[in-house]
């Protein structure tokens, strides 16, 4: 096959084009434009969107070649476990389809339920990887830490030098046509510290509106800090004491941590749009602990292989879920 084909057709979803989720294909009324904002924009004016919104999508605050670099790295890893397609040059990521995309599939989509190793046997190589790449210095030590980020949270933040880049961080792919991200929002993961941390999910390279990229749930940080509450309030009533409480949340959810694996379905529910966009290399969005999002399914064109990361960062000052000091590995009870 040329490259992966959508499971069904219908009425396109967003500016002519069909986007798919782990339940299905979005409708026109369940999608709408993420909106984008310039790294120039005065700090006031960025903190005011990060703080209605949600979210801020910086178009452009990292240097695209830093980006494409990483990328490149990040495939001449993944190279030998035969998933790029023949002849073609490694930073462009593209997917042989000539291969099984069952056989590569992504750390962290809930393919495996929580964050334990995924796929079978045959998948074990690109997993395996995958997985080494977290380790590798040309992405810890210097993509994760590149100081342009830094510098743009420590600012939008306030604050300052105690800004701290936390170590673990998750390092996605998402080959054409395997499960996307389900919904979720972060301090899910991150419920033992203060809930005040930033994420920036950051494209290593460029996605199509089809390509797999996030999505993110219209005045989803309002909704998220809503079923937070309820469910702690919940969990008082009934006599748990705090630390029960956090561990009793993850349980009453879906084996993965995810508040529903269906974005459809969630769209239906609460009656809010998800917000979608291309990415480019080079572009940065930092959303709040309480912002719910998810991805679309990858169906690039190109077969485009989807790379993304997902740095947090804390007020050092501040009690933070240490539980994070740590590198990512699989089943580490994150």
């Amino acid at each position: 096959m040329p490259h992966a084909t959508s499971p069904e057709q219908g009425v396109p979803s967003f500016n002519g084009e069909q986007l798919f989720v782990n339940d299905g294909l979005l409708h026109p009324e369940q999608v709408g434009p993420l909106k984008a904002s310039s790294p120039d924009m005065p700090l006031e004016e960025l903190r005011r969107r990060y703080r209605e919104d949600g979210y801020v999508f910086l178009k452009g605050l990292l240097a695209r070649e830093d980006v494409l670099k990483a990328r490149e790295e990040y495939f001449k890893m993944l190279a030998p476990s035969g998933v790029l397609k023949p002849g073609t040059a490694p930073v462009d990521g593209i997917f042989d389809s000539d291969k099984d995309a069952a056989d590569f599939p992504g750390i962290g989509a809930g393919a495996a339920g929580g964050n334990g190793k995924p796929g079978a046997a045959t998948a074990e190589k690109f997993v395996d990887l995958a997985l080494q790449a977290h380790y590798a210095d040309w992405y810890k030590e210097t993509f994760c830490k590149h100081p342009v980020l830094w510098d743009m949270i420590a600012r939008i933040s306030g604050w300052g030098e105690n800004t701290l880049g936390v170590r673990r961080s998750l390092l996605r792919n998402n080959t054409p046509g395997n499960k996307a991200i389900g919904v979720h929002y972060d301090q899910i993961f991150l419920r033992h510290g203060e809930p005040t941390s930033f994420t920036a999910w950051v494209p290593m390279g460029d996605i199509t509106r089809q390509g797999g990229g996030l999505i993110y749930l219209e005045n989803g940080h309002l909704l998220g800090r809503e079923v937070e509450a309820e469910f702690t309030q919940k969990a008082k009533e009934s006599g748990l004491n705090d630390e029960e409480t956090k561990n009793a949340f993850n349980r009453n959810m879906l084996s993965t941590g995810l508040l529903a694996d269906g974005p459809r379905e969630y769209s239906e529910t609460f009656q809010r749009r998800w917000l979608v966009t291309a990415y480019e290399a080079g572009d940065v969005v930092l959303h709040t602990p309480y912002t719910i999002h998810a991805s679309t399914i990858n169906y690039d064109a190109n077969n485009v292989i989807r790379v993304g990361t997902d740095l947090r960062f804390v007020d050092k000052s501040r009690p933070w879920d240490q539980r994070w000091d740590k590198d990512y590995k699989f089943n580490d009870g994150v």
